[in-house]
C-alpha cells in the first residue's frame, strides 16, 4: 500500500466523516394527520407538537435555531419522548431549550417520557432534571397519565416509562386512565408489540434515531428488539390497526453523524371524536 494511496483514502473518509457531520444540520419538519374512523366534519383536531432524543452531548440544533423553527406554529399540546442527555453536566445545557417550549405555549401543556440514555444518570442527578423540567412546566410522567380536557372530550395522555431499561409498567401507566381518548407518549416504541390489553388512539416515541447510520439499513439496530429486527425504526406505522409514530429524533449518540437519516421536528394533527359523533 503506497503512501500516496494512504493519503487519499483518509481524505475520502474524512470527506465522508464531515459530509455525514453536515448531515445533522439538516433538519426536516414533518406534519402527520391522523384521521379517525368518523367523518371529518365531526371529528376535532388535537395539534401536537413532538420532540424527541434531543441528546444535549451531540445535537446540532441550538435553542435560537428551534425557536425560530417554531416562531410561527401554533400548537395544543407539546410531547417530549426521552432521551434527553446521560451526563449530569448536561442539565443546564437543558434550560434554554425548555425556554424555547415555554414560548410556543401550547394550549394544553407539555408532557415529557424519561429514555434510556437519561436513566445513565445518578439518581439524585436525574431527580435535578425531572425538577427543571417541572420548573419549567414540563409535567413528566412515568408511568403515569394526565387527564386534560379538549371541547368537553376526555383526553388521557399516558406516559409508560422507558422499556428498553426494563421500567415500563402498563398497568400502573393506566391505572386512572379514564374513558376517553388514549394518547400515548413512551421512549422506545417496542413496547406496542405487548398493549394488547391496553388500548391506545395514538402513540409517539423515539428511540431509534432513523438508524442514524443506514447502510443501507440499521443493520446494527437489530439487539433493539423486535420492531428493529422488522426495520421498523421510523415514520408512521399501525399496529392491530393502531397508529403509532417513531421519530427519527433530534441529536445523535456516539459520534455526531448521520448517514440516510436526518433529524426531525414533528407536528401531528389527531383527529378526536366528538361526543356527539
Amino acid at each position: 500500500m503506497t503512501l500516496s494511496f494512504v493519503l487519499i483514502l483518509v481524505m475520502v473518509i474524512c470527506f465522508l466523516l464531515y459530509k455525514a457531520y453536515k448531515n445533522t444540520f439538516d433538519i426536516k419538519i414533518n406534519k402527520i394527520t391522523i384521521s379517525s374512523e368518523s367523518t371529518a366534519k365531526q371529528d376535532q383536531v388535537l395539534s401536537i407538537l413532538h420532540l424527541s432524543d434531543l441528546h444535549l452531548e451531540n445535537i446540532s440544533l441550538t435553542p435560537e435555531q428551534l425557536e425560530n423553527k417554531l416562531k410561527n406554529e401554533s400548537v395544543d399540546m407539546i410531547a417530549l419522548t426521552g432521551d434527553f442527555m446521560d451526563r449530569k453536566r448536561s442539565i443546564p445545557k437543558l434550560l434554554p431549550y425548555l425556554r424555547v417550549l415555554s414560548n410556543v405555549q401550547p394550549k394544553y401543556g407539555t408532557y415529557a417520557v424519561f429514555g434510556n440514555h437519561d436513566y445513565v444518570l445518578k439518581s439524585h442527578d436525574l431527580n435535578k432534571l425531572k425538577l427543571l423540567m417541572e420548573q419549567n412546566d414540563v409535567r413528566v410522567l412515568q408511568n403515569e397519565s394526565e387527564i386534560i380536557s379538549v371541547n368537553g372530550q376526555t383526553i388521557n395522555i399516558i406516559g409508560i416509562d422507558d422499556y428498553s431499561t426494563n421500567r415500563s409498567n402498563l398497568p400502573l401507566a393506566y391505572q386512572h386512565v379514564e374513558q376517553g381518548t388514549n394518547i400515548v407518549l413512551t421512549h422506545d416504541p417496542t413496547v406496542v408489540l405487548e398493549m394488547q390489553d391496553y388500548s391506545f388512539d395514538y402513540l409517539m416515541a423515539g428511540h431509534f434515531h432513523g438508524g442514524q447510520i443506514c447502510y443501507p439499513k440499521a443493520y446494527h439496530l437489530v439487539k433493539m428488539g423486535k420492531l428493529a429486527r422488522k426495520n421498523v425504526i421510523k415514520g408512521l406505522h399501525k399496529h392491530n390497526d393502531t397508529p403509532f409514530y417513531i421519530s427519527e429524533g433530534l441529536g445523535q449518540t456516539g459520534l455526531n453523524i448521520r448517514v440516510g437519516s436526518r433529524p426531525e421536528i414533528t407536528f401531528h394533527d389527531v383527529a378526536i371524536r366528538s361526543k356527539s359523533a
